[in-house]
């Protein structure tokens, strides 16, 4: 599989092209961050640590950026299938291995491409190795979460459920103090939360869950309701009667639902959930939460669902096997928007708008599965401790 990915990326590379986000990728590697200029490249839009990833890929220069680029994720993907194959998981963890790798047939032209490449196989193994060495994990996902924000989505749920959680808190605050430090002392500090700013004034991406309505609206032509480019931070968002207000309303509503997550997490194990199923379960309720409730909603979100999805498989096949065939469906439809008929969607095809739809309600039937298998951990933990 990834050798057809490593042919297909060449006909780019070999051109001294890149694909999709790599070229922003690029750009940064060369250019920096450089607010002097803002209209020369985009603005950052990812915590300080993924300049690591992004500035690596460039040490065989411009020409074969895409090439190092796949590199590096394939490299992390052998490391997290031979930690999900190896030791006690050596049986139990190859179906979830060859399930990570069919998602991948129709996600990795996403992953290859995007910094969610490197941050998925970080987060499996910190989901794989949660049980044991939790303070590890609370290390990796710490460092994933100054990639990209989304582990902490699934670290949350995993200080809840530990018994460790005082130390995983403390190994959290201890890596963000040393890339604070490191950043102060390249001169960035006054940089360090742009990430943050920069996503704050976007308004409803055309794929998020809640984007739905609108797009409907830019089918029928309603009210001049419209998809259009943001140029400035190079995405694609819809326009109409209360985009605006779903626009400012998203970041709140994403807050609401992650303290009520929390609050089912807590319930739960208050009732005597099992504490590993309880993470587990929790980092799947609480990822879907951050896609569903995200003004955001890129193609390439679908990927921060994966590792706890292979992690539960390998846990509980049959628990987790439902939650699977949902996501791989999402996958498949996600794959039917990007790369394949993305102009279309953007253009307003009825047709695109009913795929873009189907995959809006799986997710939302995902975060609804998550929910229900969370309260009836909590609940099925409160029957047995009566029953004995």
């Amino acid at each position: 599989m990834h050798f057809f990915f490593l042919c297909w990326m060449a006909s780019f590379f070999l051109n001294g092209d890149t694909f999709s986000d790599t070229e922003q990728y690029r750009q940064w590697s060369l250019e920096g961050y450089n607010p002097a200029n803002p209209g020369k490249i985009s603005p950052w839009v990812y915590p300080v640590l993924a300049q690591i990833p992004i500035f690596l890929a460039g040490i065989a220069g411009p020409d074969l950026y895409l090439l190092m680029w796949f590199l590096i994720i394939t490299a992390l993907n052998a490391l997290g299938l031979w930690y999900l194959t190896r030791g006690p998981r050596k049986v139990s963890g190859i179906a979830p291995a060859w399930w990570w790798l069919f998602f991948t047939v129709f996600m990795g032209y996403l992953s290859f491409a995007r910094v969610e490449g490197i941050t998925a196989p970080i987060v499996l193994i910190a989901l794989l190795c949660a049980a044991q060495r939790p303070v590890v994990a609370a290390v990796l996902l710490s460092v994933a979460t100054w990639i990209k924000v989304w582990p902490a989505a699934v670290l949350a749920p995993m200080i809840i459920a530990s018994r460790s959680r005082l130390q995983m808190v403390a190994a959290g605050v201890g890596v963000t103090a040393v890339v604070g430090l490191g950043t102060y002392l390249t001169g960035g500090f006054r940089h360090i939360l742009d990430f943050l700013i920069n996503q704050g004034e976007r308004g409803m991406q055309l794929e998020a869950t809640f984007s739905t309505p609108w797009v409907w609206l830019s089918v029928f032509n309603i009210a001049g309701s419209k998809m259009a480019d943001n140029t400035a931070i190079n995405s694609t968002e819809v326009y109409g009667p209360g985009a605006d207000a779903a626009a400012f309303l998203m970041q709140p509503l994403l807050i609401v639902a992650a303290v009520a997550g929390a609050i089912l997490l807590i319930r739960a194990l208050k009732r005597g959930a099992e504490r590993e199923e309880l993470f587990l379960e929790g980092a799947l309720m609480m990822t879907t939460a951050f896609i569903v409730f995200n003004k955001v909603g890129s193609p390439q979100f679908i990927i921060w669902l994966a590792p706890v999805i292979v992690a539960g498989l390998t846990h509980d096949w049959n628990r987790w096997k439902v939650p699977a065939a949902l996501l791989m469906a999402i996958a498949m439809t996600t794959f039917v928007i990007y790369p394949l008929f993305y102009t279309p969607l953007i253009h307003a095809h009825p047709v695109m708008a009913a795929v873009l739809t189907i995959r809006n309600v799986l997710l939302v039937v995902l975060l609804w599965w998550s929910v229900q298998r969370t309260v009836e951990l909590g609940r099925r933990s409160q029957v047995r401790q009566v029953t004995l």
